[in-house]
């Protein structure tokens, strides 16, 4: 595997900043009350609604391959059903509305120009995300500039977060994993199972996963993590990292290192509301 170049490397650690960005709409209470507004109650419906949104009126199968990680009978329990309580239309105004709220809250020390350069900064990086092969990260990317600067800051690092997770599922079907082995996996390093509930697979499907990776090598009879299954799944994160180096590439290690610095107190806000051990796999912020 070829070691990450500095760009590679700058992907790794503006996804820690950009990511807690985005992730305000799957936990803070007014991102949640923006869902529940447009009739979308329960986390599970705005969930699917708001981020299957960009791509129209989904049915259940593009959405199933697209988020990769849910048992296809719990995608199909949201969709198509959520677009009779709320349009993609209705839902992307709310996962905004409730983004902008929450971000507000969280960011009201922090003076406008502050907000303003994050943005600007942000937008750039986003415009050179490559939209071939990204399903999601094309779809967010292309939808309308928000209005205020809190909303293209939201709007740009949920456009990044979608097409570097696109190209990290690219890189898990290369490495032959399926959704099941890949949780399987990540409880086994670092997420409570616990925080997993919802994704749909069955107790069986577990442990056939577990199973399926012992075999592979990556997992212990037992279920601890090999040292082979780090290095596998490491040169997985590198492939991700990799994927998502254009952007930090293209903007440079000055303008970076600045975005960097507006990002730290908007993350750090953000990790407010996250909670620890995310099913979202967030990490801590890295510098």
């Amino acid at each position: 595997m070829t070691a990450l170049d500095e760009a590679g490397r700058a992907a790794r650690v503006m996804w820690t900043h950009y990511e807690p960005v985005h992730a305000i709409t799957y936990f803070h209470p007014r991102a949640r009350a923006a869902f529940e507004a447009v009739g979308l109650r329960g986390f599970w419906r705005g969930y699917f609604a708001g981020r299957a949104a960009p791509l129209g009126p989904a049915e259940a199968a593009p959405v199933t391959a697209a988020f990769f990680n849910f048992a296809p009978h719990t995608v199909a329990r949201a969709l198509p059903a959520v677009w009779r309580l709320a349009t993609p239309e209705e839902a992307l105004r709310a996962r905004l509305t409730g983004a902008v709220q929450a971000l507000a809250e969280l960011t009201y020390e922090l003076p406008e120009s502050h907000l303003v350069e994050a943005a600007e900064l942000l937008e750039a990086a986003a415009a050179e995300a490559e939209p071939a092969g990204r399903v999601l990260g094309a779809a967010n990317a292309a939808l309308p500039r928000g209005e205020y600067p809190l909303a293209r800051l939201w709007q740009a690092a949920t456009t990044l977060r979608e097409q570097r997770g696109d190209g990290h599922i690219a890189a898990l079907v290369a490495a032959d994993l399926d959704p099941v082995e890949t949780l399987a996996w990540r409880v086994a390093v670092d997420i409570s199972p616990l925080n997993l509930l919802g994704r749909g697979w069955s107790e069986e499907q577990w442990a056939a996963a577990r199973a399926r990776l012992a075999e592979r090598g990556w997992l212990t009879p037992d279920g601890e993590p090999t040292e082979q299954g780090r290095a596998r799944f490491q040169a997985i994160e590198d492939a991700t990292d990799a994927a998502a180096a254009r952007p930090w590439r293209t903007l440079g290690p000055e303008r970076t290192g600045r975005l960097r610095q507006l990002l730290e107190p908007i993350a750090r806000a953000a990790h407010t509301v996250i909670p620890e051990g995310n099913p979202i796999g967030l990490p801590a912020l890295r510098t």
